[in-house]
């Protein structure tokens, strides 16, 4: 796992597209002729055409970018997501470049490959912390599983011909109850992921906020709620109700049994993000989503 390069990448990529190992292959030639070093999981190394310089380690675990400045990733929004794992665990900023659809972890696309190459030999990246949420899951008054994310914990209904009975908690107190598909608890990060498909609001990510969206709920006040960061959310899935199931991400799920208490709070640690642009969040919005502003002619002067 040893490099004689002083710096070291970690690349991190979804070697079952063929794109992906494409953009690998550029990205690892153009590091290592500007004398950088790259390290990678040995089971992506085997689907890749890396030289024997490149170092390969066999799990993805914090140690396994020890003496890493940086951890790209290529890929999708899952691919993206399993580098955030290991870039919070680590604490090694993580640079997505996206090769799925919208991609708003990512922070450049597949035609910026050699930029990408450029801004981390020379080190032109700053880094961004983004907030993630920390989730536990009580049973009888019982912790019986932990967990995080990045962008959201989803409280969701097992059974596709009966609702989800739950009743919404913020710090303590009790807001609502109704029959649901689902709730979803996400960060400003997740504003634009799985809460935005349930219909919450689009967050920017500097602001510091909890969120909490129903999914499809039988009943007249089922608005979505932005809270403070510092709240503590809790969904509380009735005794009487079919079990139900979490989703952290949409990568890590745990069972709910009837009667489940599932609390989410701001994460203890956030997730670093490296970013090549200043541009703002405004502009990375219409971008990925190619809003239409033709007619706009901005304020006066």
């Amino acid at each position: 796992m040893t490099t004689n390069a002083a710096r070291t990448v970690f690349l991190l990529a979804h070697t079952g597209r063929p794109a992906a190992i494409r953009s690998a292959e550029l990205v690892v030639q153009g590091l290592l002729r500007s004398g950088l070093g790259v390290r990678v999981l040995a089971t992506e190394a085997a689907d890749l055409p890396l030289p024997p310089t490149v170092a390969t380690v066999t799990d993805a675990t914090p140690e396994a970018v020890n003496g890493c400045e940086l951890l790209v990733v290529l890929g999708g929004d899952g691919t993206l997501l399993r580098g955030a794992e290991l870039a919070r665990a680590s604490g090694v900023p993580m640079l997505g470049v996206n090769l799925g659809r919208v991609g708003f972890l990512a922070e450049a696309e597949r035609d910026d490959l050699d930029k990408v190459v450029d801004r981390v030999v020379t080190r032109a990246y700053t880094v961004e912390e983004r907030m993630t949420i920390d989730v536990v899951v009580h049973s009888n008054g019982t912790v019986v599983h932990t967990d995080w994310a990045l962008n959201e914990a989803a409280v969701q209904k097992v059974s596709p011909e009966r609702m989800l009975e739950v009743v919404l908690e913020i710090d303590g107190r009790p807001v609502t109850g109704f029959g649901c598909d689902g709730i979803v608890c996400a960060t400003p990060t997740g504003s634009t992921a799985y809460a935005f498909s349930a219909g919450g609001p689009v967050v920017w990510p500097e602001v510091e906020a909890l969120l909490m969206v129903p999914i499809s709920a039988h009943a007249l006040f089922a608005k979505p709620l932005v809270t403070s960061p510092t709240s503590v959310l809790a969904v509380e899935v009735q005794p009487h109700t079919p079990h139900g199931v979490l989703w952290c991400d949409g990568r890590r799920t745990v069972a709910l049994p009837a009667g489940a208490r599932v609390e989410v709070r701001r994460g203890a640690v956030p997730v670093r993000l490296a970013r090549l642009h200043q541009a703002s969040f405004t502009d990375r919005l219409v971008a990925k989503f190619a809003l239409p502003v033709s007619g706009w002619r901005g304020a006066p002067h």
